[in-house]
């Protein structure tokens, strides 16, 4: 066993993802491969999700280990369905409000040694779209590092918003414009993406209203991506080389650390395949193979 003086010297990162599962099971697995280089690993779920897990397995399944633990931080947000999906754009507009401040707290807290025998916070590991955490960062004097978890391709798509924004092409005049052939306006101007059409972009910029929560959440969001230490991305050079090349210009520190599922072969501590942190309850494996979960 390590010793006290040996456990307060490792590196230890803080993980937070956005508190969705999509993004939720690709920070778990880059906090297992963190942890098998040697990384005490703090991961940090909301509040609302945190209980849901614990209510979707087991009282002890985030009971973690000694060297790596779970926490949850309020996301403020009003009560809602306790096992559906909160609402998406509240999400994006209220994390950065509110998770900001108990976020500090929590590091506060875990780098006290009169409260904690956990080495002090190192690193943060954050989810691309949960930039806010940024500001802790600097806060703390640690570098963050920041983990998108689209393709190369789908955060290029997404780091041009702003930019169709400001030619015009986004919002939409009006919804006609869904279906009135309007989509299929060539993009030709994106370094890194050929034969580009609007519809090719994600959806979010099918809006008529130039306030939507979700168009300016990424325009936000993406605009951030250069003041991070480093950027990680699911995916390997040779499958999104060009996508790669053309988000160099933005961020040049760029870690393809994918495929995160076949990188799970690596590891070789069997006491994290119990840590799963799925949100959904275990009944939903019951139901038959013709029944939507």
């Amino acid at each position: 066993m390590e010793s006290i003086i040996e456990t307060t010297k490792r590196p230890h990162a803080l993980c937070i993802p956005y508190p969705a599962q999509g993004h939720i099971n690709p920070m778990l697995k880059l906090a297992k491969l963190l942890h098998q280089k040697g990384f005490h690993i703090s991961f940090v779920n909301t509040v609302f999700n945190h209980n849901r897990i614990i209510r979707s397995q087991a009282p002890n399944s985030l009971d973690g280990l000694p060297d790596f633990r779970f926490y949850s931080i309020p996301d403020g947000l009003s009560p809602s369905n306790p096992d559906a999906t909160q609402d998406i754009p509240l999400l994006c507009k209220y994390t950065a409000i509110n998770c900001l401040a108990p976020l500090c707290n929590l590091i506060s807290r875990l780098n006290d040694s009169s409260l904690s025998e956990v080495p002090p916070v190192t690193c943060i590991v954050s989810d691309g779209v949960m930039s806010f955490t940024l500001k802790a960062a600097e806060q703390f004097g640690v570098p963050e590092v920041l983990l998108w978890t689209t393709s190369a391709c789908g955060l290029l798509a997404y780091m041009q918003y702003h930019q169709l924004v400001g030619r015009g092409y986004a919002p939409l005049e009006d919804m006609s414009c869904v279906t009135n052939g309007y989509l299929d306006t060539v993009i030709d101007w994106v370094p890194g993406m050929k034969d580009m059409t609007l519809k090719d972009f994600p959806s979010f910029i099918r809006t008529t209203d130039p306030n939507d929560v979700m168009l300016n959440f990424v325009i936000d969001e993406t605009a951030a991506l250069p003041t991070a230490r480093a950027l990680i991305l699911n995916t390997f050079d040779t499958l999104e080389q060009d996508a790669l090349d053309a988000i160099f210009a933005a961020q040049p520190h760029i870690y393809t650390v994918g495929p995160l599922h076949l990188m799970m072969n690596q590891i070789q501590d069997n006491r994290l395949d119990a840590i799963n942190l799925s949100l959904w309850k275990e009944e939903n494996d019951k139901q038959t193979a013709n029944t939507v979960a």
